[in-house]
């Protein structure tokens, strides 16, 4: 599979199957992954693996406090900045409504929507979980080098022929994560990532999230022809 296949064919899978993931393909992917960008070669990421029981532990612990969703431990940054202003809050309402259509759950239907919140926290069914974390110290910069790492992460599963979702919502089960992880205090939960193969026939993976055409974004200069 090539660059550009990988890119068209990533979306943000919601239902694996439960096929394992040998351990030296996730090992690749990862080392791999490494050459991804990095100012001042930082290289700020952090991943911690899950799979078979360690996993099954973080998802049974999580499962059994039902209520305390959606908002679990508290989050620990804003997912979305607060009065997320337009057109980013129209973008962000309009996948949310065509996640959920996918389903046949309305918006009026709230316990629907907490179950399939809920699933965040399973991985989605997914074999295996990465945890995605960097130092507390370091900035903006390197936040968006933690991106680029993801992104590398996920068009190399799709080589693979495996699928991906990135999961900011970990964030709100932070203090679960970090006791399971013992990860070290000077480290901040950025966001998890199910890793699997899809389950093509789950009406919530036969949809896509639109895009903007490119003249919404871009702008080009000093061309000729």
């Amino acid at each position: 599979m090539n660059v550009s296949d990988a890119v068209a064919s990533r979306y943000s899978c919601r239902a694996f199957l439960p096929t394992p993931v040998p351990e030296a393909t996730v090992r690749d992917i990862l080392e791999r992954a490494a050459r991804a960008p990095s100012g001042g070669n930082v290289q700020p990421w952090r991943v911690d693996v899950l799979a078979g029981k360690p996993l099954d532990e973080l998802r049974a612990s999580i499962r059994a406090r039902p209520e305390l969703l959606p908002a679990g431990e508290g989050a620990e940054y804003n997912i979305y900045p607060p009065g997320l202003k337009e057109p980013y809050e129209t973008r962000r309402r309009q996948v949310g409504a065509a996640l959920y259509q996918s389903i046949g759950v309305t918006r009026e239907d709230r316990p629907g929507r907490y179950r399939q919140y809920a699933r965040n926290f399973e991985f989605f069914g997914a074999p295996v979980g990465l945890l995605i974390s960097l130092d507390r110290s370091l900035g903006p910069p390197q936040w968006s080098d933690v991106g680029g790492y993801i992104q590398t992460v996920m068009l190399l599963a799709r080589e693979r022929g495996l699928h991906t979702c990135g999961q900011e919502a970990w964030t709100h089960w932070h203090k679960t994560v970090y006791s399971l992880l013992k990860l070290p205090p000077e480290y901040i939960l950025f966001c998890g990532i199910a890793l699997g193969y899809a389950d093509e026939a789950a009406p919530i993976n036969r949809w896509r999230a639109p895009r903007v055409p490119l003249e919404a974004f871009a702008t080009f200069q000093g061309f000729e022809g």
